[in-house]
């Protein structure tokens, strides 16, 4: 499934430089972590956001966006954001600060043994 290399070079610019900045295909689009956790992504034109349950709440009061619901049934605390809804630099900025805030609040995930 392709998603949209545009946002997602959006994303990097904003993420690359943190510590513990990866990134790793999944849901069928690329998604964006630090220190192992998933902070957000890119699934076709939406952008996917992982948040506390309190501030996936809010989110989803806001204008431009929906629960995350990849495999039919909305997923805790993902939020996708329709293109509207990150068009303006400053709001894609916002919505990435409060993921990678979430992703930072977690504890790191170890990095899976490699494999022989």
């Amino acid at each position: 499934m392709a998603f949209s290399e545009p946002l997602a070079g959006r994303i990097r610019q904003l993420l690359h430089r943190r510590k513990g900045y990866s990134e790793r295909r999944m849901f069928g689009g690329l998604c964006f972590l630090l220190n192992g956790n998933m902070c957000c992504g890119v699934v076709k034109d939406k952008l996917v956001l992982r948040l506390s349950p309190e501030a996936a709440g809010l989110a989803l009061e806001a204008g431009h966006t929906a629960p995350m619901d990849f495999t039919g049934r909305p997923m805790k605390n993902f939020v996708y954001v329709l293109p509207e809804g990150y068009e303006a630099d400053k709001a894609l900025r916002d919505w990435v600060r409060m993921a990678a805030g979430h992703a930072r609040s977690l504890p790191p995930k170890k990095a899976p043994a490699p494999v022989r």
